[in-house]
């Protein structure tokens, strides 16, 4: 094992970290955003009405992406291995 693997293998990971977790990032920030303008528009400020609606984009995003994720995860995963086995 080369002394500059543990730093390459950390960028790959927050690299992967960045891509696998950014379109739920993304999705969850931009559905807090229009409802806290819709909420600050009709000044309805329940609590389900701000959650709901979030935790379903939330769910819905990880659905469509799910497999694909997974797909990227398991792929570093199994290179990360090779690598430090020496393969």
């Amino acid at each position: 094992m080369s002394p500059d693997l543990p730093g390459a293998l950390i960028r790959d990971a927050l690299l992967l970290l960045a891509s696998v977790g950014g379109p739920v990032f993304l999705t969850l920030l931009a559905t807090g955003l229009v409802l806290g303008i819709l909420q600050a528009a009709t000044q309805i400020n329940d609590s389900a009405v701000g959650f709901l609606p979030r935790a379903l984009a939330g769910v819905l995003v990880v659905w469509a992406l799910g497999g694909w994720m997974m797909q990227r995860l398991a792929a570093f995963l199994v290179h990360s291995v090779q690598l430090m086995a020496g393969r």
